[in-house]
């Protein structure tokens, strides 16, 4: 079934590529955005994707990969994020400048270009699009000596509640997925044991993914969290 185009930006191994598989399982056509898209070879191939090479955080390319789009655009997560860490005495600004621009501008300049787009498009079973940003516990509580991951983290995710009471009305779902632990480098589906289920599943946070992407309007979520078992809270 083809059920439109899904654009991942930041797309790399681990959750992405477990988004990417299970986006194409379900008949989504792919495209990858990332800073490096020779890394993208292998996972293009099985997912029948269209690598982009683009920086996240820059207008231009943001834009020209939107646009890009053919047909209806039905899903986009914004996935990069940027962590400057030290003692607040000590950071450098342009570091601090530059990982708030990854962060925090660039899930802003994926938000409207796919709002943009999907506004303009018929929708689809009475939706028009869900629109997903992957956040971290840092968006609700600052860490010691982490002050930028911080500043981006709380920024997307201001960002994304925004955007959910603007556009939920209009048919777009936008939600802020709180990542509240490590994320295993290795999907399940790749992996030679049964791992020991105490950092997040990449397969399993994709899972959850594709369970907001497919829920219905009555009962929209604009914010989840997800941590693995052996978390003490």
């Amino acid at each position: 079934m083809d059920k439109g185009t899904a654009v991942i930006i930041g797309a790399g191994s681990g959750l992405s590529a477990s988004l990417a598989r299970k986006l194409h399982r379900a008949g989504y056509a792919l495209v990858l955005g990332a800073r490096n898209t020779d890394k993208l070879a292998d996972l293009v191939a099985e997912t029948d994707a269209r690598a982009v090479a683009l920086d996240g955080s820059d207008p231009t390319q943001v834009d020209a990969l939107f646009a890009s789009v053919d047909g209806p655009l039905r899903v986009a997560i914004y996935n990069p994020s940027a962590r400057q860490r030290g003692p607040i005495a000590e950071l450098d600004p342009e570091d601090v400048r530059r990982a708030v621009e990854i962060t925090a501008f660039g899930s802003f300049l994926t938000g409207r270009a796919a709002a943009k787009k999907m506004l303009n498009q018929p929708a689809q079973d009475g939706r028009k699009g869900t629109i997903l940003f992957t956040g971290a516990s840092a968006g609700v509580k600052g860490f010691a000596q982490s002050a930028p991951f911080a500043m981006g983290k709380f920024a997307q995710r201001g960002l994304a509640q925004s955007m959910a009471r603007e556009l939920h009305p209009k048919g777009i779902h936008v939600a802020w997925v709180n990542i509240d632990g490590g994320i295993s480098n290795t999907a399940r589906e790749e992996r030679t044991d049964d791992g020991t289920d105490k950092m997040l599943d990449p397969d399993a946070l994709a899972a959850t993914y594709l369970q907001l992407i497919d829920q219905h309007r009555s009962a929209w979520s604009d914010e989840m969290t997800l941590r693995p078992w052996v978390e003490t809270f």
